[in-house]
């Protein structure tokens, strides 16, 4: 299987930076899954492509001589169909996105070569908006990588950069994913540049990564909106990333998920995120649904997070909240582990949640919280995904909770 490889300049792409190449990009990787599987190989140059899909058993492989170009034309991302979803039910109801992979299995994206992602064509500057840019009023790609339904995957080592207006991967619904050593650097003053989103998937394992995005680095989440049927979001594993991010280091959940449960974060470093690891589902309390919503009630259970550093927070360092709506549906939050977490921040630990929905099990184990000085810690206002650009700081918030500290201090100004 590893004797197939396929370069792609031998389907006629041109590593110019100017020439489009998605169709023979896309003829090198249809060959190589038809010949039972192998390598498409990108080397010795700068290939302009628009969006292409992986098929099984087949790995992209960029040397390090090599950059893969996404291309600056928003038609050359076009929409798909897509087998696994919903699309009118995914977030912002699209599916285009730079690299796509629909229930395939043994797929993989590899090298040490960059993935330039085009994203500041995709952005415009702008005015009385809560970020010094905003997406153009068209349709931008919400992805970069995309790959819903598929197992057995594998990503390393690849350097990111510059997305599109949108997450760098969504993992949706799929089993035995594999994630080591790449990096995400995005324009923190850019929208939406989130790092990766792990959704109703199962058995994925994130380690040595790092991701610098002006949205989430990290997300797991159980949307089911946009799947034929609900699926749990388990055994994660995510250790030895270095996150620096302009919102949540580390994003749990969000309005009526499903069931997250079983997943660990270990030897993680955070530095200026607007919050540190955050669990807060929002109150949508209009007629309408929001794009991003789930279809059943949030149910989190069993998570743990050891040997955790975050530097100079913004929002609160620990954010668990459920909102007081009843719009907000929540099964319950029960067993959340905080070991070894030494930080520092502007804002305290808010841990609140509701009358019906009592938190259980919060546990803080060798734990330091340093309370900082507002001009010690970067401007509210350069943090895109905080809407409540303010100056003044939160103590310690407990509500509707129980709570256990052991062997744990706070410093507050």
């Amino acid at each position: 299987m590893k004797n197939n490889v396929f370069h792609i300049r031998d389907f006629g792409a041109v590593g110019d930076n100017k020439t489009l190449n998605t169709s023979s990009i896309q003829k090198a990787i249809d060959e190589c899954h038809q010949a039972g599987g192998g390598i498409v190989l990108i080397e010795n140059g700068e290939y302009v492509s628009g969006t292409i899909f992986l098929k099984s058993f087949v790995e992209l492989h960029i040397e390090r001589n090599a950059v893969l170009v996404g291309s600056k034309e928003i038609e050359d991302y076009p929409e798909s169909n897509v087998k696994h979803v919903n699309t009118k039910m995914l977030p912002r109801g699209r599916n285009a996105c730079f690299i796509m992979a629909d229930e395939c299995e043994g797929i993989a994206i590899t090298g040490l070569g960059k993935i330039y992602c085009s994203g500041e064509k995709f952005v415009e500057k702008a005015e009385h908006y809560y970020m010094p840019y905003k997406r153009v009023d068209k349709p931008t790609p919400p992805r970069v990588v995309f790959f819903a339904g598929c197992k057995n995957v594998k990503i390393e080592d690849t350097f990111y950069v510059n997305e599109v207006a949108g997450w760098t991967f969504w993992i949706h619904d799929c089993d035995y994913v594999n994630i080591r050593g790449i990096k995400v650097e995005c324009n923190l003053d850019m929208p939406n540049n989130d790092g990766i989103h792990i959704n109703s998937s199962r058995n994925v394992c994130v380690s040595d990564c790092h991701l610098t995005c002006s949205d989430d680095t990290l997300v797991v989440r159980a949307n089911n909106a946009s799947l034929k049927e609900n699926k749990i979001c388990e055994n994660i594993t995510i250790s030895n990333c270095n996150l620096h991010s302009h919102a949540a280091g580390i994003r749990i959940g969000w309005l009526n998920d499903g069931t997250i449960r079983n997943c660990t974060f270990s030897n993680l470093t955070m530095t200026d995120c607007t919050t540190g690891v955050s669990l807060s589902l929002p109150i949508n309390d209009g007629v309408e649904r929001w794009p991003d919503q789930g279809v059943e009630a949030t149910k989190v259970e069993n998570l743990s997070f050891n040997n955790i550093v975050m530097q100079k927070g913004y929002d609160s360092l620990i954010l668990i909240n459920v909102g007081n709506h009843e719009n907000t549906h929540c099964a319950g939050i029960k067993g959340l582990y905080f070991n070894n977490i030494h930080a520092n921040g502007f804002r305290m630990p808010h841990i609140v949640g509701r009358e019906d929905v009592i938190l259980q099990d919060i546990v803080f184990n060798n734990c330091s919280f340093v309370q900082l000085q507002f001009s010690e810690v970067d401007d509210g206002n350069n943090h895109g995904s905080l809407f409540h650009h303010d100056s003044q700081p939160h103590s310690l918030t407990i509500k509707h909770a129980n709570v256990a500290f052991n062997n744990t201090t706070f410093k507050f100004i």
